[in-house]
C-alpha cells in the first residue's frame, strides 16, 4: 500500500497545543500507526509556506525538519518514507525555501522528487465557500465567529496583493517540469480549465479536485485522480466539494491517499467494493498499483515477479478490517527481496 499524501506527521509531532514532541521521536510514532494500517510507502507532506495566526505552525523550519527527518529515516524503518512537497503559491517565503531545497537534492533524490501547488486563499478552490474555512478556525483554534470573520476578511485580503508571487510560482513549477526536475501534482483543481493550465505547466496529477467537472477533465487528459479516503469514508467532502465516494462510481478516480488518516485507506478501498462502487480489485487498487503510479514509482503496488516486495495481509473484518501482518522488501533491497 502506497499513501501519496499524508500529513500525519504533522499531527504527531504535535498532539496537543504546546505539546510539541521531538521530531525523530514523532516520526517512530507515526511509523507505527502506518504500519498498522498496511502503508509500505508514504509521502510525508512538508508545507513550503510561513503560515501566521493563532493555532499556525506551518513554517519553513518545521519543512525543513520533516526533510531531514523523513530522509534520515529513508527506507531503514518500517516504512518506506517519502517526501511530499507542498508549495503555498502565494508565499514568497515559501517558493524561495523550496527553490533552496531543490537546489539542494540536486541530481541525488531517492525517485521522483513530488511537488504539489496549491493555494487555500478563501473564496476559490478547497475553500470556495469561505464559510467552511470560518468553521475551521472557530473548531481548531478556539477563535469566535466574528474573529474568524474578521481573521479571513484579513487573509483574503493579503493574499490578493500577492497574485505576482503566484504567477512567479506556477512559471518556475511549469520550468522545473518540463526539465524533469519534478513531479508536479495540482492541488484542489476546481474546473476543466484549471486542469489544462495545469497540463500546459507540466503537472503530472489531479490530486484532491473539488467538482466533479475537474476530475472528469483530467481523466480526459489521461491524468491521475487522487481523492482522500476520509472523504470516502463519510461519503461527502468535510468542506462542501466533491464526494470521493461520487466519483469513484463515476470510475473518476485513480487512486485514494490518507490525507491525515493512514488507517482510513484500506477501510476506504474495502467499504467502496462492498458498496458496489467498485470491484474489490479496482478498489485495491486505488491504494496499491493507482497509488503508486501517482508516485512515478512503477517498482511497487502490484504483485508480480521483479517489483518490490512488499505484502500487506489484510481481513476485511465487520465492519471494518484490520491488518494481521506486514511483509514488506528488505532495506535497499531491489524487488523480489523479502525480509
Amino acid at each position: 500500500m502506497v499513501d501519496v499524501h499524508s500529513d500525519g506527521l504533522e499531527k504527531e509531532l504535535l498532539p496537543r497545543p504546546g505539546a510539541e514532541l521531538p521530531m525523530e521521536f514523532a516520526l517512530l510514532s507515526f511509523e507505527g500507526k502506518l504500519r498498522a494500517a498496511g502503508v509500505t510507502t508514504a509521502f510525508h507532506g512538508a508545507a513550503f509556506e510561513e503560515s501566521g495566526g493563532r493555532g499556525m505552525r506551518r513554517t519553513l523550519e518545521s519543512a525543513r525538519r520533516i526533510c531531514a527527518a523523513v530522509e534520515s529515516r529513508g527506507d531503514d524503518g518500517l516504512v518506506d518514507h517519502r517526501i511530499l512537497h507542498r508549495l503555498d503559491i502565494r508565499c514568497p517565503e515559501g517558493l524561495a525555501g523550496l527553490r533552496q531545497r531543490l537546489a539542494e537534492i540536486g541530481g541525488a533524490a531517492r525517485g521522483p522528487v513530488l511537488v504539489s501547488h496549491e493555494d487555500h486563499t478563501p473564496g476559490q478552490g478547497q475553500y470556495a465557500d469561505r464559510g467552511y474555512y470560518e468553521r475551521y478556525l472557530v473548531g481548531t483554534r478556539g477563535v469566535t465567529e466574528e474573529e474568524a470573520r474578521a481573521y479571513v476578511d484579513r487573509l483574503i485580503e493579503d493574499r490578493d496583493g500577492r497574485l505576482d508571487v503566484r504567477e512567479e510560482a506556477l512559471e518556475w513549477l511549469g520550468e522545473q517540469a518540463g526539465a524533469g526536475r519534478i513531479r508536479l501534482l495540482g492541488h484542489d483543481p476546481s474546473s476543466p480549465q484549471e486542469i489544462e493550465e495545469l497540463c500546459d505547466r507540466g503537472g503530472s496529477v489531479a490530486e484532491f479536485p473539488t467538482t466533479t467537472a475537474a476530475a472528469k477533465a483530467a481523466r480526459e487528459h489521461g491524468m491521475p485522480v487522487v481523492m482522500g479516503a476520509p472523504n470516502v469514508l463519510p461519503g461527502h467532502s468535510h468542506n462542501g466539494n466533491a464526494s470521493g465516494r461520487e466519483l469513484v462510481g463515476r470510475g473518476l478516480v485513480t487512486a485514494l491517499a490518507s490525507d491525515y488518516l493512514p488507517s482510513g485507506l484500506l477501510s476506504a478501498a474495502l467499504l467502496l467494493a462492498e458498496d458496489g462502487l467498485a470491484s474489490l480489485p479496482e478498489a485495491v487498487g486505488l491504494v496499491t498499483g493507482g497509488a503508486a503510479d501517482v508516485a512515478g514509482l512503477p517498482d511497487r503496488g502490484r504483485l508480480a515477479p521483479g517489483l518490490r516486495a512488499d505484502l500487506v495481509l489484510a481481513e476485511a473484518g465487520r465492519p471494518w478490517p484490520v491488518v494481521p501482518a506486514v511483509l514488506r522488501a528488505a532495506s535497499g533491497a531491489s524487488g523480489g527481496d523479502a525480509a
